[in-house]
């Protein structure tokens, strides 16, 4: 687990400048601070921090072959490097090191970029192939591991993080506009798109290869997930392969030199997984939990009573309302506009296992796995009742009900008629955009800058509309293929990737794993959710390991108090970032409707608390990147940052 950065110039004479390389790979030290180095090649540069996790003595990057032609930076870890070590030494391959990042180099001698299809774990790399002057950039299946381009007339710059790629003197920070629409609408920026026109995000389950004679190169997709091969097995069958599978995942991702914790929620995703690794290993589970003051918040208890039950190592901590002092390390951390409130939690549970452990499983993507959400049990109802009606009904009567319909968004979902009778009236990928959406098409057009509003066609809709009609086996298959496309990568995962590694934290989420992915996106969803009861199959393989009770509590998000603490705590922030007439985000927003959300939100009147806090995260950002300067971390953060052997 690592950061990466480089440089390819046009020109081929022009030499890759060791000073800017060490400013690329100094910005993303928190990445790793256990080491940094670096290579050249004429208008190549690749650079590299290193957080130790495999082979703590041999695995300093780059790494390159037995004849130092090709060359490697690598981010993540590759679980499968021993059988494919094994298979690359039978070939003939000579080996220097343990490191699983050595294997990429052979198998990229062997396979070229097709390589990426036999790799299982969590990667971003940069290959640098001297003989044919090429460089090869890929990412993981699942988007776990970021990697960001910038593209102009004379230079490709790529880096695990914006701020590096800033750190170069000649990179154009133009914001995209459009950037702006798809942030307010989902809370982040989804897609390959950056909140700064010039650089793009390599998306999930690509590779990209460009030289300096072709720097304009597509990138190709390498693997996507299908919901469209439904297998039908027997529910017992299910079940055993399922256990199996996330009991193999759990295993392989227990790879490592150094001790392994757990993230532990209370939840059944983070239980199943302390559960399984209690059944793997012989030594107690270090466990790490965080929660809220406010009980309905907090699943602390819930979280205790599971360490307890598997004589785990437990360390808590509670979040106070002066969490919100981490909004200037939020900012700093993501590189980007980010307003997933969950963001902050996770930084303080990572800044907190950061002293005891260097590496964590989680139980991320159980949900997008199983259909845990409580959205997919609510749309699935709306898609019953959708497909009862004629579409005559549909299209006329109900579309202008919904217009006429009295907005009440103070209300608890099931009560919104005027939101039932919009997704009612519309396609299903339509109306779950709409469900997933945080600021509405009506809302934005009140609430931005007219200048702001995206040129064209562009709907920031789209892009979930696409991906829900790619999987669209029934209506759950393609919720769940909407979410694994775009949310997981660019949303939950984003997450975890900037608030662990921000503190020298690696985070593996086993059921994140292609292999079981694969495996589960061909499960019936009547698996998955049966007679209301979410994660069903997740259920009848745990109920009975955990304490009783816990698989069928109510589900609690991981979200910060955001309604109250607007009203409180953030009221000084807001009202000087958000409402100020004369503060950068003025420039992008109309203030005064601002200020009517804000007033109904403290009196009662509406439920605006995540459309706030995307603008009060918006305006941080604003003040902070937004020109030409880059933010540093406060002395505080760093200092959190603890290098291996201290």
């Amino acid at each position: 687990m690592c950061g990466i950065a480089g440089v390819l110039y046009a020109d081929s004479f022009r030499m890759a400048d060791a000073a800017v390389l060490k400013q690329m790979g100094d910005a993303i030290a928190h990445r790793g601070p256990d080491g940094e180095g670096s290579f050249r090649s004429n208008n190549a540069g690749l650079v590299h921090r290193r957080l130790a996790i495999i082979d703590l003595a041999g695995g300093q990057q780059p790494i390159a072959n037995e004849d130092e032609s090709i060359h490697v930076v690598f981010n993540g870890e590759i679980y499968n490097h021993r059988e494919l070590r094994a298979e690359l030494e039978q070939q003939g391959h000579v080996f220097r090191t343990n490191s699983d990042t050595e294997v990429l180099v052979h198998l990229f001698e062997e396979h070229g970029p097709r390589m990426c299809s036999l790799l299982r774990g969590m990667f971003a790399f940069a290959l640098w192939n001297g003989r044919s002057r090429q460089l090869m950039l890929a990412r993981d299946h699942l988007g776990q591991k970021p990697l960001y381009v910038y593209r102009d007339n004379d230079k490709l710059l790529f880096a695990s993080e914006i701020k590096a790629i800033l750190a170069h003197p000649e990179v154009d920070r133009e914001i995209d506009p459009a950037a702006i629409e798809d942030y307010l609408t989902f809370g982040f920026i989804p897609g390959q798109t950056s909140i700064l026109k010039k650089i793009r995000k390599l998306q999930a389950g690509h590779w990209l290869v460009v030289s300096s004679k072709q720097m304009t190169s597509n990138p190709q997709r390498y693997w996507q997930l299908s919901f469209n091969n439904e297998v039908n097995w027997s529910d017992g069958e299910w079940i055993e392969r399922t256990q199996d599978a996330v009991r193999e995942s759990v295993r392989a991702h227990l790879t490592a030199d150094v001790p392994v914790g757990a993230f532990l929620s209370g939840g059944l995703d983070s239980s199943a997984i302390v559960s399984t690794m209690a059944e793997i290993q012989a030594d107690s589970v270090q466990t790490f939990s965080i929660g809220f003051q406010e009980k309905q918040f907090s699943e602390l208890p819930y979280a205790e009573a599971v360490a307890k039950h598997f004589g785990c190592i437990h360390t808590e901590q509670v979040v106070t309302p002066d969490a919100v002092r981490d909004l200037d390390d939020l900012v700093f951390l993501y590189d980007e506009p980010f307003a997933d409130s969950s963001a902050i939690p996770t930084m303080a549970v990572s800044r907190m296992a950061a002293q005891h452990v260097k590496v964590v499983l989680s139980g991320d993507g159980g949900d997008e796995l199983f259909g845990g959400y409580a959205r997919y049990s609510h749309d699935l109802k709306e898609a019953s009742l959708r497909n009862l009606l004629p579409g005559w009904l549909r299209h006329s009567v109900l579309r202008r009900l919904a217009v006429i319909w009295p907005k009440v968004d103070w209300l608890p979902r099931p009560l919104r008629i005027q939101t039932l009778l919009q997704n009612l009236s519309t396609a299903p990928e339509v109306a779950y955009a709409n469900t997933v959406s945080v600021c509405r098409t009506q809302m934005r057009r009140l609430l931005l800058n007219p200048s702001m509003l995206s040129p064209g066609r562009h709907r920031p809709e789209e892009i979930l509309e696409t991906a829900f009609i790619s999987g669209r086996r029934d209506a759950l298959s393609g919720m769940l293929a909407a979410d694994t496309n775009v949310l997981l990568p660019d949303d939950f995962l984003t997450k975890v990737d900037r608030a662990s590694m921000g503190f020298g934290l690696e985070v593996r989420p086993p059921l994140i794993d292609w292999q079981l992915m694969e495996l589960a996106a061909s499960m019936p969803s009547g698996m998955k959710i049966r007679n209301g009861s979410r994660k069903w199959i997740l259920k009848q393989i745990f109920e009975s390991r955990l304490p009783q009770g816990l698989v069928h509590r109510r589900k609690q998000g991981f979200e910060l108090p955001v309604d109250s603490w607007l009203r409180g705590p953030l009221k000084d922030q807001i009202q000087q970032v958000v409402l100020n007439p004369d503060s950068r985000l003025a420039e992008y927003i109309n203030p005064a409707f601002a200020r009517s959300l804000y007033f109904a939100h403290c009196q009662g009147r509406g439920r605006y608390g995540q459309i706030l806090w995307s603008l009060l995260v918006l305006g941080r950002w604003l003040s902070a990147w937004g020109g030409s300067a880059t933010p540093t971390r406060t002395p505080e953060s760093r200092s959190l940052i603890v290098p291996a052997g201290t």
